[in-house]
């Protein structure tokens, strides 16, 4: 049997750094360093370690990494991927900045906070879980971070805020639709199937003449 070594703090960071994140189960399982709970509960209290929820954790230094908490909002709740508003401000479609991490997942509705910010995951259909890319982080192009496609960030939207339902309630939204496809909004409202949704596209196709 092999016996692991008792692992220095930065060893440890070493090994589970690139990662970005990393979870309890992945220290006791993946390591080939032995690392306690009460271990990573001291280092997280010296400020070497940031609890990002239950059982998962990171390093302070990506607190300089500016899309790092989009990559974390994928690993912190599985499956899930960035849309809604923060999709639509990534893809640069909504003048306003957007203060929360907000995500779509096929499980129910969660909602996080720590250090990197405030993370809220709207629950979708398992059906209506696609039309999502990988984009490369910019800070490390190893990472991949799951975000809405801005065609299916719009009917994210639609779909799970069912106030917009009017011209003038599309309108409100100041989208900025200049990359928009229209043949894969389509597919994707077709593929959403939902008929309510559906009314609300084409008031969104008519307020924006699409």
């Amino acid at each position: 049997m092999e016996i692991k070594e008792r692992a220095s703090y930065l060893e440890f960071k070493e090994l589970f750094s690139p990662m970005g994140c990393f979870t309890l189960q992945q220290v006791a399982s993946g390591a080939r360093l032995s690392v306690s709970r009460n271990t990573i509960g001291r280092w997280v209290k010296e400020h070497k370690l940031i609890r990002l929820k239950q059982n998962v954790y990171t390093f302070p230094e990506y607190l300089r990494s500016g899309d790092a908490q989009l990559y974390f909002a994928n690993k912190m709740y599985q499956p899930s991927y960035i849309s809604i508003h923060s999709a639509l401000a990534f893809w640069g479609m909504i003048p306003e900045a957007v203060v929360q991490v907000t995500s779509v997942s096929s499980r129910k509705t969660a909602y996080f906070t720590n250090e990197f910010g405030q993370f809220t995951y709207h629950t979708i259909r398992s059906s209506s879980f696609f039309g999502y890319t990988i984009e490369s982080s910019a800070f490390h192009p190893s990472w991949g971070v799951h975000i809405a496609y801005p065609e299916k960030a719009i009917l994210d939207l639609l779909y799970l805020y069912p106030q917009y339902h009017t011209i003038e309630d599309m309108l409100g939204l100041r989208l900025d639709l200049d990359i928009l496809k229209i043949d894969r909004l389509t597919n994707y409202t077709e593929q959403y199937g939902v008929e309510s949704l559906k009314r609300r596209v084409e008031k969104l196709r008519e307020a924006y003449r699409l």
